[in-house]
């Protein structure tokens, strides 16, 4: 029976709410590896372009809310997503005409791409910041849990229980779906399969007579809806707070990065590898090994390797250990 416990305690604090937030990592690592595989920059706006799309589909969302729109046990946000994809993608858009098409045009080295988005960065941010407020934002309606701790106890007799949160399926379902709908937009699709021979190799996919502002513009469209999707998944778990979204930047490159970066696989790989080791972590054990150990043994102190509040910490350290050691990713990078 303690075993049992234990397990749920494990499955509670540890495994699903790693599952959920490695799915908004991975989400978050797509949007940057597209970027870096196809218009061949790493994008540090990525983490405000999330920030962005989630920003409109918390206005959004308030909006139905005030007009008693809803569906049920649902989240309104899922209905909000759609007008915060289009937005976002507006947005980006804009961007790439107004700030990143001109470099493209001057051939300009990567290294200057990532500096200009890091000034689009710093305005993406404050225009969030201005819009919204710098404070936390809640948005999240609809049924909080699909399982709570008390049924579940009620359900199989155990002290200890499992909750899981709709926001936490939902993320999970979401993910699988765009993962799923990406991949066979990537491979099965002409456009896709235009984005893949521009990626390998550039001057050949010109030769063939594909429109590189096209796939510039794909790729952008794909990465506003991946981003806006995984920001709205943040907030709904968590909450909306305009910085956070520039502090997941660490965790989503170190994803991107561990993984290889310019390859969608690695990409999920990376995202799921990053949420295991921060939550497994920086989490306090004290009550699994209470359940798993002997009495004797039984931990007196929490059992725990850091503080939350350093998790971004984890990401840094394994983004260093991996650019060391393993510069392409797991998988091979640079290609997508």
């Amino acid at each position: 029976m303690d075993l049992l416990n234990a397990l749920v305690a494990l499955a509670n604090f540890v495994l699903v709410p790693a599952i959920a937030y490695g799915s908004q990592l991975a989400l978050g690592a797509l949007g940057v590896t597209l970027i870096y595989g196809i218009l061949r920059f790493s994008n540090f706006a990525h983490g405000d372009t999330m920030a962005f799309g989630a920003m409109i589909a918390v206005l959004v969302t308030w909006g139905l809310q005030a007009a008693g729109v809803g569906i049920g046990p649902l989240p309104t946000a899922l209905l909000a997503l759609p007008f915060a994809i289009l937005g976002c993608v507006v947005l980006v858009l804009i961007t790439d005409r107004v700030v990143y098409r001109f470099y493209r045009e001057q051939k300009a080295k990567p290294v200057i791409l990532v500096i200009v988005s890091m000034g689009v960065m710093f305005i993406m941010n404050g225009l969030v910041r201005f819009v919204i407020g710098p404070d936390d934002q809640r948005f999240s309606d609809g049924a909080r849990f699909l399982i709570s701790a008390r049924d579940f106890k009620a359900m199989t007799g155990l002290s200890e229980g499992l909750a899981i949160k709709t926001s936490q399926a939902i993320t999970v379902v979401m993910a699988v779906v765009a993962v799923a709908l990406l991949f066979w937009f990537l491979n099965k699709t002409r456009t896709g399969k235009s984005m893949r021979a521009y990626s390998d190799n550039e001057d050949l996919a010109l030769l063939s007579g594909i429109n590189p502002e096209r796939v510039v513009m794909i790729t952008w469209i794909i990465v506003a809806a991946l981003a806006t999707t995984a920001g709205v998944l943040y907030g709904l778990d968590k909450s909306f707070k305009p910085f956070v979204y520039f502090q997941l930047l660490l965790p989503i490159f170190a994803s991107a990065i561990v993984g290889g970066l310019g390859n969608p696989l690695g990409a999920i790989a990376g995202g799921f590898i990053i949420a295991f080791s921060e939550v497994t972590i920086t989490y306090a054990w004290k009550k699994v090994l209470t359940y798993a150990a002997p009495e004797s043994l039984a931990p007196s102190s929490l059992v725990q390797f850091l503080s939350t509040d350093y998790k971004f910490a984890v990401s840094f350290v394994i983004l260093l250990i991996v650019l060391l050691f393993k510069p392409t990713g797991l998988f091979k990078g640079k290609a997508v």
